[in-house]
């Protein structure tokens, strides 16, 4: 994994362009005047954060005409899916621990309310 890739997603400039193109791609032009709306930066600073993206392998460009057109490069995210995936085993067993708690405490209530179970174990008020 590349150090640059996850310096490229650090900055939140970079991360909304990568969810502007997540929605599909897009002239350089249509991304710049996004940024300059909500970040208000130039065309030319546009340009250097897509060459970012574009050096770390995170978009693919292709020349339509005189135009530049962005889109999310799938092969670069998915090195970040599993980079980010040797660490989801790590809240995996807690978040399992947390989900068998809130349904037990969810039956107790339901218990305590005399609320008669059905077949499947759940309140049939509840519908």
């Amino acid at each position: 994994m590349s150090v640059e890739v996850f310096d490229a997603l650090g900055d939140p400039v970079r991360r909304r362009i990568l969810e502007l193109l997540n929605e599909g791609e897009r002239p350089a032009g249509v991304i710049a005047e996004a940024l300059r709306a909500q970040f208000g930066i130039s065309q030319p600073a546009a340009s250097q954060h897509l060459r970012v993206l574009r050096e770390a392998g995170l978009v693919t460009v292709r020349a339509e005409g005189t135009r530049r057109v962005y889109g999310v490069d799938a092969a670069g995210l998915a090195v970040v899916q599993e980079w980010l995936a040797r660490f989801a085993d790590a809240f995996a067993q807690p978040l399992d621990a947390l989900e068998t708690e809130l349904a037990r405490g969810r039956r107790e209530r339901r218990l305590a309310r005399g609320a008669a179970p059905d077949r499947r174990g759940r309140d049939r008020r509840a519908g």
